[in-house]
């Protein structure tokens, strides 16, 4: 309202003088003085007008002469927004202009090979910092990155990191596994492809050498994927599980568990590949469910072969006493059937304890004996086929029993000489077929069945696994399970904690029933056995390995030697190193120990183990994870880490476990770089999936990835997968979620570069906050950052990822982003002087948030927060780190915490998201009241108005209490018992609107005025009645009119 207004208004309102007085005089000096007041007020209007004019201009000459300097001219130069080339392992260097879209292969670009070559990675043995140690499960020397390893890389060094910023000396070290049978079947696949050659061609030396020129040619290709993935892995100390120093000390540990009774050699039943011609352990053998007669493929065979199929044939009886009828899905181990087995309590079969069957093939006598420990009556015929050297459950009947064990198989999968002539040379599964019909011939065979079974597949071949009988080397696990079982189970004396505590009872299971570990592999590619076997010149038995007390295990073959002649003194003999070597795991096992020199007694030794945290798949906590305590507690003298965290195993958004025939892989790179429909077809189309297999895999890509996988980036990928964490022991990876993430680093880069825009070029942050001083929304701001600082810290020390990732994200996304910016914008709106000191303490309290948030947010996102932390300008008063990733990990500041404006905050975002809601999605700023029916409530309102009018953008906001009337012809919503909301209903005309507020303000101000002369000091005394009633009627005709103007119902 303008000067003349209010002088009009003082008109009106007539006053009553004093009796003392004359009103005459009285008259003319009011008058007098009125024409005074408002000569100043025009004077003092035109005053203020002339310096905000003033201010203008010189802050658009300003702006003007920074975009002229900035861009180099009148319009933008494209080139300031584009980073220069960065020569590599130097700091990057950026463009002039932050980009105005967040582009993920620009952020990401430099960064990684300038951390590296600074040596931000490399841990100190010798620093007084306590450490924090993880060693990362060596992937296979053949692989690449899979979204197992990029879980795992991303959660670590979410760990890593974070523990570096907190002032440990963090090692985090690399390493790969030699992975003896992946590496030789890629290599021997190789030979054939390129040469028609295989591995028994070159020879034993040869094929080893071309093992070794293959592994420096394509090997390690993963610990590049895993640089581009942001993991800060210290590289000077890359160790491999087949390089000298850790060959080193598989050979001595495998020579200290000898000399200690540990390690034996012994004559078992194994998983045997005929394929690979070797002994594979049970993690590599897969299980096909087949519910009845089915058709499988089978390496090296043309035609499909049946399993689900249980066939009967009938033995005939010693003495011709009749026939006994035995069921079995592996008809062809019938060659080597040894015994038959009836339960003792079977009625059936009460006659023939004691008697022979004859073996129709070979006449071998086969007694029937009596198992109540492993015949069920009920199922089959309720006589059981013994076969010794070719089922588990009858290898323990044999050993019981005392029984014959007859091998019918070679080694790569036919009919030995034990099998008789009339089947010699067979590949098994053709003799299945061969048997079957020499007993229908012999009138013995009874017919067959669906049957429901489970087959053994070997992972690395697709060969059918088969039960076979083999000398092997194997470590005694009884003593060594016990103390690795209670040094996760005993609470009096807790060594290892394993998270999450689900997984405690399958670490007592595997370790309270644990069988001992064949350690030998009949491989050409590993840790070739340090044993020797000794053939003395008098020896009756000449076969490698027929005395199995003839054996020297020794470091090398001269101590072989040495050893050899003490034993044998005085006689003749020849040695002969083991041509067998040792399983992957007994040398992934010693991983925590060799990686840090032992059996020498290193510095990296004496400062770093044991570790602190062992992080992997829950799928190989006894294969690995048991193995490794149990080694390192004997041979290390402690546990090798004191926490084990198990991940959750990845499957696709439906819940698949991934599979090249579903097309459902996914490679972490291509969701780093983003990859088209036509380059996963292609990447499928290059693979050796038949053309069945294919034509689903293809067709799974285009249901999943109908428009390919936009790029996500590294920091993306890394922050979706660790959000994932919390889901049990699955995670179904969602692509959009991650392409979510991506959108979310937009909006990081927007925040900034609207702090960038407001800071200023000239602005230098304090070196620190005085929160009292702060407006409202600083305070608030600092207050919930310092709760979700303290939530983030605790979650990560309780190995809660995922709850560490929402508090981040939920700080950044609803509380800085969503409300801290949006409320602080009618600060740099204009210069209105009344800002002033608000604007200041609003950059320093937006920089102080920038700051503690990108280092927050840093171990999730190492990238993009690098980028955006170096373009935040320093402090004056202090020297700030090269880089984020070496900074201090923020942590509460005292004096930060504020209850009283979070819970006032609360009940403001209340407000607004009541407001908003019923503007829907409507942007009209329409006029808003709130009614409140508490007086603290009212005070907190009135208080925060400019904050709740930002934030619902209204127009106007009008508070009213119960005596007050509530709006009609508003859309209206309660916020709680104390509160509720009215939003002018859409349709109203914006300019009708404006001038309608106009007036609304003008009537308040006049009714606020007259209530003020009525209510003052004395008024009912010196102020004559006809006076005061036409006062009161013209304040009633204000109220009436505001009424009607604001649609309020009396």
């Amino acid at each position: 309202m303008d000067s003349s207004a209010n002088n009009k208004e003082k008109e009106k309102v007539q006053v009553q003088p004093t009796p003392e007085e004359d009103p005459e005089k009285k008259r003319k000096k009011e008058e007098k003085a009125r024409e005074k007041q408002l000569k100043k007020e025009k004077f003092l209007q035109k005053q203020a007008q002339q310096q905000a004019q003033q201010s203008s201009n010189a802050s658009t000459s300003k702006k003007s002469e920074k975009k002229v300097v900035k861009r180099g001219g009148e319009g933008e130069n494209p080139e300031d927004y584009v980073d220069p080339e960065t020569p590599s392992g130097e700091k990057k260097r950026m463009a002039r202009q932050m980009a105005k879209q967040y582009s993920p292969t620009a952020v990401e670009k430099s960064w990684y090979e300038w951390w590296e070559e600074s040596q931000y990675f490399v841990a100190d043995a010798n620093s007084s910092k306590p450490p924090f140690v993880i060693v990362l499960p060596p992937p296979n020397v053949t692989g690449a990155l899979h979204i197992g390893h990029a879980l795992t890389a991303a959660i670590e060094d979410t760990m890593i990191r974070w523990r570096r910023m907190s002032g440990y000396n963090a090692l985090w070290v690399p390493g790969m596994d030699h992975a003896g049978i992946a590496t030789q079947v890629v290599v021997e696949k190789k030979l054939f492809r390129e040469k028609n050659l295989t591995r028994h061609d070159l020879g034993r030396e040869k094929f080893v050498s071309e093992v070794w020129e293959w592994k420096h040619k394509y090997g390690g290709t993963i610990l590049q994927q895993l640089r581009r993935l942001g993991a800060s892995l210290d590289w000077s100390r890359e160790c491999f599980t087949m390089d000298e120093r850790r060959s080193k000390a598989v050979t001595e540990a495998f020579v200290r568990l000898y000399k200690q009774g540990l390690i034996y050699r012994d004559l078992r039943l194994v998983n045997w590949d005929c394929v690979l011609r070797t002994a594979i352990s049970d993690i590599e053998v897969d299980y096909l469910e087949i519910k009845e007669r089915s058709l499988l493929k089978v390496p090296g065979y043309d035609k499909p072969v049946e399993f689900g199929v249980l066939t009967k044939f009938a033995y005939p009886l010693e003495g011709n006493l009749g026939e006994i009828v035995v069921a079995t899905t592996r008809i062809e181990t019938m060659l080597g059937d040894t015994a038959i087995a009836v339960h003792p309590n079977d009625d059936r079969y009460s006659h023939f304890h004691g008697k022979y069957a004859i073996h129709p093939f070979n006449g071998r006598k086969l007694p029937i004996i009596c198992d109540a420990i492993l015949v069920d009556p009920k199922f089959g015929t309720g006589a059981v086929k013994i076969t010794p050297a070719h089922d588990p459950n009858d290898f323990e009947v044999g050993k019981r029993h005392n029984l014959e064990f007859i091998n019918v198989f070679t080694d790569d999968g036919k009919i030995n000489s034990n099998g008789g002539s009339d089947f010699l040379g067979m590949l098994r599964f053709k003799a299945r077929e061969a048997v079957a019909e020499a007993l229908q011939k012999k009138d013995l065979y009874r017919g067959s069945e669906n049957n429901e079974m489970r087959l053994g597949v070997c992972s690395r071949s697709n060969d059918v696994v088969e039960p076979m009988i083999k000398p092997q080397w194997y470590v005694n696990c009884n003593d060594l399970a016990k103390q690795a079982l209670h040094a996760a189970v005993d609470e009096e004396n807790k060594r290892i904690e394993i998270i999450p505590k689900q997984y405690l009872a399958d670490w007592k299971r595997w370790l309270e029933n644990i069988r001992d570990w064949c350690i030998s592999r009949q491989l050409w590619w590993g840790h070739q056995i340090p044993a020797w076997y000794v053939t003395l010149e008098d020896d009756v038995l000449r076969e490698f390995g027929a005395y199995n007390d003839h054996w020297v295990v020794a470091k090398n073959e001269e101590e072989a030697q040495k050893e050899a002649s003490q034993r044998y003194n005085g006689k003749q003999f020849h040695l002969s190193q083991d041509p067998d070597v040792l399983d992957t795991w007994f040398s992934s096992g010693l991983f925590p120990l060799s990686v840090l020199g032992w059996p020498d007694d290193t510095e990296d030794l004496k400062t770093f183990y044991p570790t602190s945290v062992l992080e992997t798949g829950h799928d190989i906590l006894f294969f690995w994870v048991a193995r490794m305590v149990m080694q390192g507690l004997k041979l290390g003298g402690d546990v090798p880490f004191t926490k084990i965290y198990l991940h959750p195993m990845v499957r696709d958004a439906h819940g698949r476990k991934m599979s090249k025939s579903l097309g459902n892989v996914i490679d972490p790179i291509e969701v780093i770089n983003g990859i088209s429909l036509e380059g996963l077809h292609k990447r499928l189309e290059a693979g050796n999936l038949d053309p069945r297999e294919l034509a689903t895999a293809l067709e799974g890509q285009k249901k999943d990835f109908p428009n390919g996988i936009d790029e996500c980036g590294a920091d993306a990928l890394r922050f979706a997968l660790v959000s994932y964490t919390a889901q049990s022991d699955k995670i179904n990876l969602d692509i959009q979620r991650v392409v979510g993430y991506r959108q979310w680093c937009n909006k990081l880069w927007n925040a900034v570069r609207f702090a960038m825009s407001k800071l200023g070029d000239d602005y230098i942050p304090p070196a620190n906050l005085i929160p009292e001083v702060l407006p409202f929304s600083c305070q608030w701001i600092l207050s919930v950052l310092n709760k979700t600082i303290s939530k983030t810290v605790n979650s990560l020390e309780s190995f809660d990822f995922s709850q560490a990732t929402t508090a981040v994200y939920s700080w950044w996304q609803y509380q800085l982003c969503d409300v801290f910016i949006e409320v602080i914008k009618p600060y740099f709106t204009g210069n209105d002087p009344k800002f002033a000191s608000k604007r200041r303490f609003a950059q320093d309290t937006l920089w102080f948030c920038l700051d503690n948030g990108l280092r927050l947010l840093h171990p999730f996102m190492p990238f993009v927060t690098e980028e955006l932390w170096q373009r935040l300008p320093s402090p004056r008063e202090c020297e700030r780190a090269e880089s984020i990733m070496i900074c201090d990990y923020p942590s509460t500041v005292e004096g930060w915490n504020n209850e009283r404006v979070e819970n006032e905050m609360d009940i403001i975002e209340s407000t607004v998201k009541s407001l908003r809601s019923l503007a829907k999605e409507s942007r009209d700023r329409r006029p808003a009241f709130v009614l409140c029916r508490a007086p603290v409530v009212t005070e907190i309102i009135n208080s925060h108005q400019l904050e709740i009018v930002t934030l619902a953008n209204l127009s106007s906001l009008t508070v009213i209490t119960e005596r007050d009337a509530v709006p009609s012809g508003y859309a209206d919503a309660v916020v709680n018992e104390n509160l509720s909301v009215y939003l002018e209903l859409q349709g109203t005309n914006s300019a009708e609107a404006e001038g309608k507020i106009k007036k609304i303000d003008e009537l308040k101000k006049q009714i606020e005025r007259l209530e003020k002369i009525m209510n003052a000091k004395g008024y009912e005394e010196k102020v004559l009645p006809n006076i005061r009633e036409k006062n009161q009627e013209k304040l009633d005709s204000l109220k009436l009119l505001l009424g009607e103007m604001a649609g309020l119902t009396l």
